[in-house]
């Protein structure tokens, strides 16, 4: 099971909308905006941004959002949830 993070919850707090561990087996988080399910968020196999911050450092994880973001150019509510709380 993935651990929200701190990061992830600042974030979803400025844009308003709430995360709680995934029912989805293969996603990490389920965004919530007024108590209704928006999204399933984040592989579960993959690296994010903060994880990355406390496993291998900032300059490290700096650079994968950077890679991320250039792979990741659609803007989805899904990709933009993405893009806005794991990266």
């Amino acid at each position: 099971m993935y651990h929200i993070t701190d990061y992830t919850k600042s974030k979803a707090e400025e844009i308003g909308v709430e995360v709680r561990p995934s029912t989805n087996p293969s996603k990490k988080i389920d965004v919530f905006c007024d108590g209704e399910k928006v999204a399933s968020i984040g592989a579960i196999g993959y690296g994010d941004f903060p994880t990355f911050w406390k496993e291998k450092g900032k300059a490290y994880a700096d650079r994968r959002r950077k890679l991320y973001h250039q792979r990741h150019q659609k803007e989805s509510l899904g990709e933009y949830l993405a893009k806005w709380l794991l990266w």
